[in-house]
């Protein structure tokens, strides 16, 4: 709502001074240095500048056109500070208007209309069959969920896509490893571990035996080609491993809408092929197929010398039939840094086919999860799991729950939810495209920046609110909410849907995680100088009524964000 106020006045503002002095003047309306000087500032040197006149003029000038405005009673002060004007608002009539629009929105307070009509295509978690699920899949699969939840609450239509790496020279290896000395069922009982063991010990008998290097191109190859026992074993290992998976995604409660991977665009990459040489992009380089991207890019490689595709070509496959089926407006790739240039490769090649929406293509980027400054990939010389990780932080919320909570009625599913959730919030508060130090004791504490001092500091209003029966009525003292301490929350209750819109727009789920911490903070400290359960019937009503409204944005809040909410603790 502040965001609002702060357009209008922009925009009145601009208008006065290009109809008086017949000058465009861009105002900018920022915040005080200082929180006694006021909500709102207007910085006149660059406006006294525009239109030529002295500091002084310019400043009245401001304040007269404030003062005859409609909104001139949202602010009970204007200020001429030096070279700046600032703005105090009306603290009472600004919280009417927050709680008002709260109780017209209660079911979807905070909810935009700013997708509306639009399609966005989001690319994320993408594990490798046969392979675990580890903790390098950890960003992408908990991002992309999180854009995801930010995207349709601003109201656009989200297609959930899980890319998965089911396709390659590796499955011909597994696939012989499989023949010559797997196990059956030993598969059946452990498949992940089995097929990674199975992939190791070829790699180690293919030192010394090269033509298994060999053996296994040509499997792949007949697998491409629809070898119906290489395609049987194929989809077996697809299968065993996207169970073994769920696991993982029960546990974040994240779904998808596809698990369309590379395999489903084994027969749609020809034509890709077949329209590239049609439109003379294809270039052939020491035998194999590339597109020119010019100097400032290396060239894009579309097919190999034995005919065999890459990721590119699959990825614009996947791109023109996304494009086809769902209609997109913007195709989102929650993958890591590491893979700038090729996102950059496929937007140009695209761009070079004659088709306009290469800009619509995002790469999300992300940094790496770190542990003691190195890439947590490996453990002891062995991967990571993300299920081993998700296991260890609940375990370690049930300790917790057990010290202080040993009677907790269901203490087993809400350990479950802390333990998860600060994984998610720990990921998330972090801006993406930066590395991040990983260490689960810190992030499952119930004190600092956590997903626990979130759930907690919603648990404890609920405890306050169930103390005795509240009802949001709207019966309120809004001369309570004028006062400085409450007013700090009201002003933050009245950003929350700016903060999700900026959160979804830029990508940037750490934008609504910050904005959570901060008015977890505001209500904690709040609580500890103020007593709720006061004597006057209106002034608790009052209190209570701006405590329902910060839980209900922390719910949804760390809803967005992936999180799990409980109702005790």
């Amino acid at each position: 709502m502040i965001e609002q106020i702060k357009l209008d006045l922009k925009k009145m503002l601009e208008q006065a001074f290009l109809n008086e002095f017949h000058t465009s003047v861009n105002v900018v309306i920022e915040a005080p240095k200082r929180i006694d000087q006021g909500d709102l500032s207007i910085p006149v040197f660059t406006i006294a500048k525009a239109i030529s006149r002295p500091l002084p003029e310019t400043a009245n000038h401001i304040k007269k056109t404030i003062e005859s405005s409609m909104i001139s009673t949202l602010f009970s002060e204007l200020i001429i500070m030096g070279g700046f004007f600032n703005l105090r608002l009306n603290s009472t009539a600004m919280a009417q208007k927050v709680i008002v629009n709260y109780m017209s929105n209660q079911n979807n307070y905070g909810d935009s209309t700013i997708g509306e009509g639009k399609v966005v295509c989001i690319d994320y978690s993408s594990p490798n069959i046969a392979k675990p699920f580890s903790i390098g899949h950890l960003r992408s699969t908990i991002i992309g969920h999180a854009l995801g939840n930010l995207l349709e609450k601003c109201g656009y239509k989200v297609v959930r896509i899980n890319h998965l790496g089911d396709f390659g020279t590796q499955f011909g290896k597994i696939i012989y490893a499989y023949q010559h000395f797997g196990d059956e069922e030993k598969i059946k009982k452990d498949p992940i571990n089995e097929l990674v063991k199975l992939y190791v010990e070829f790699h180690e008998l293919a030192k010394t035996n090269p033509s298994m290097d060999d053996e296994a191109r040509r499997i792949f190859k007949e697998l491409e080609q629809g070898n119906e026992e290489y395609t049987a074993l194929w989809n077996w290992f697809r299968k065993v491993s996207l169970e073994d998976y769920m696991q993982v995604y029960q546990l974040l409660k994240v779904t998808f809408d596809s698990y369309n991977g590379e395999a489903f665009y084994n027969d749609k990459m020809q034509p890709v092929i077949d329209e590239l040489k049609a439109k003379n992009l294809l270039k052939e380089d020491d035998g194999a197929m590339i597109v020119d991207l010019g100097e400032n890019m290396p060239p894009a490689l579309i097919q190999k010398t034995d005919g065999s595709t890459l990721y590119i070509t699959r990825d614009l496959a996947a791109l023109f039939y996304r494009k086809n089926t769902y209609h997109f407006d913007k195709c989102l790739y929650v993958v890591g840094n590491e893979q700038k240039l090729h996102f950059e490769q496929i937007k140009a090649v695209l761009k070079k086919m004659g088709y306009d929406y290469d800009e619509a293509i995002e790469h999300i980027n992300f940094g790496l999860v770190l542990q003691d400054g190195k890439k947590m990939s490996t453990r002891k010389g062995k991967v990571v799991k993300l299920v081993d990780v998700l296991n260890e932080a609940i375990k370690l919320s049930q300790a917790y729950i057990d010290e202080k909570s040993p009677l907790l009625e269901g203490k087993d599913l809400i350990a479950e939810k802390i333990g998860v959730s600060a994984i998610i919030f720990n990921d998330l508060k972090n801006y993406r495209a930066n590395d991040f130090e990983f260490n689960l004791e810190d992030m499952v504490r119930f004190e600092g920046q956590t997903g626990p001092y979130l759930q907690y500091t919603s648990v404890r209003i609920t405890s306050i609110l169930n103390s005795e029966d509240f009802v949001f009525d709207g019966k309120i003292d809004y001369s309570i909410l004028s006062r400085e301490t409450e007013f700090e929350i009201v002003k933050a209750i009245s950003q929350y849907q700016m903060t999700v819109e900026k959160a979804a727009l830029e990508s940037s789920p750490s934008i609504l995680a910050k904005y959570l911490l901060n008015l977890a903070s505001l209500f904690n400290s709040y609580y500890g100088k103020e007593k709720i359960n006061v004597e006057n019937q209106l002034e608790k009503n009052t209190k209570k009524h701006l405590l329902a409204m910060v839980r209900t944005i922390l719910n949804d809040g760390m809803t967005l964000l992936g999180m799990q909410i409980i109702e005790k603790m």
